[in-house]
């Protein structure tokens, strides 16, 4: 049955940092929600694009991208406030970060890791990612 889904509810939900729930299932992929605060690690997706929608709050997202010339990646960073979003593609390098609590909506792949190959002390699986 379709019903509103009250963001503001559901991320009152989530007690820790870095702990994406997820809230819905769109077409193969999964609507997650996070609270960000502090440095996430460096890693990227292979396969997936990954959207970043800033509901409260502000996020840097540190990239590393190759330059359109010499092919060499190139560290930059895209800064997002809240209304604002970013779709960082497949293969690229990326940490998101936050000077004080962020609260965000991510659109993933259901195939989706959390931090990519990388296995870290943050890194939840997905099984693991609770649906709120």
């Amino acid at each position: 049955m379709s019903q509103a889904i009250r963001l503001k509810e559901k991320f009152a939900l989530i007690d820790g940092y870095w702990q994406p729930k997820i809230i819905g299932e769109l077409n193969g992929q999964y609507v997650k929600l996070a609270k960000f605060k502090g440095e996430m690690i460096w890693h990227s997706h292979e396969f997936e694009d990954e959207y970043f929608q800033v509901v409260a709050g502000e996020i840097t997202i540190a990239l590393k991208e190759p330059c359109p010339t010499s092919g060499q990646l190139i560290e930059k960073a895209v800064t997002l406030k809240q209304g604002e979003c970013l779709i960082v593609p497949k293969g690229i390098e990326h940490k998101p970060q936050a000077d004080s609590e962020a609260h965000v909506l991510m659109f993933e792949p259901k195939s989706t890791a959390h931090t990519g190959d990388l296995d870290s002390e943050i890194t939840v699986a997905t099984e693991d990612q609770d649906w709120i």
